[in-house]
């Protein structure tokens, strides 16, 4: 059992910048996935970033330039840099976790979410 729990989130003006905090605990152990997530009301949710064991990333084409997906070297601390915000990252963001085979599925272990807000 993983439990994550996301901070960072707020309200910014278009080209801003946000930080957002997922702190994984529990049982972590191995070559896990951790990613970021986000949805709007009545949309599904997205992939935005995720980051592997071995270092490499990946992104959402939306995001791409913008935002930086990274975690501390005990891999227990996932960071999402969100630079020049747009009013279409409004959103609720997510991280996950889980092992390989569980994460090409779907995650089972998700935070609450933590609420970025875009507007002038």
């Amino acid at each position: 059992q993983l439990q994550l729990v996301e901070s960072g989130g707020g309200a910014v003006q278009p080209g801003g910048s946000l930080r957002l905090s997922c702190v994984v605990s529990g049982n972590l152990y191995g070559t896990y996935v951790m990613g970021w997530f986000r949805q709007v009301p009545g949309k599904e949710r997205e992939a935005v970033a995720t980051i592997y064991t071995t270092g490499t990333t990946n992104y959402a084409d939306f995001v791409k330039g913008r935002f930086t997906i990274s975690q501390n070297n005990a891999r227990n601390i996932l960071y999402l840099q969100m630079n020049n915000l747009q009013s279409e990252d409004t959103a609720m963001y997510y991280c996950a976790a889980d092992w390989p085979d569980w994460w090409r599925e779907s995650p089972r272990y998700w935070g609450r979410g933590t609420q970025v807000s875009v507007s002038s």
